[in-house]
């Protein structure tokens, strides 16, 4: 059997959100925090400039829709950026 199926590898995705509604650079940490809380993110890098967060996260555990929810908390508005 090929190797990937015999290991249990951790396959991480990356996503990339835009944020809208962030005011300050306070809000990119709140936003940092809050998708970094959820099971299954291995980091989120959170850019006020851009309007936009970068998760690496487990696909297998969490959703794009849980990170937008979780975003939506906070009161701003996540989509997906195309790739």
């Amino acid at each position: 059997a090929p190797a990937s199926l015999a290991s249990p590898a951790l396959v991480l995705d990356t996503v990339t959100l835009r944020v809208e509604g962030m005011t300050c650079g306070g809000c990119t940490l709140a936003t940092r925090k809050v998708l970094e809380r959820l099971d299954g993110v291995t980091s989120a890098e959170v850019s006020y400039e851009k309007k936009q967060a970068v998760v690496i996260h487990d696909p297998a555990k969490v959703t794009v829709a849980q990170m937008i929810a979780a975003v939506a908390t906070l009161k701003y508005t996540a989509s997906v950026v195309p790739k």
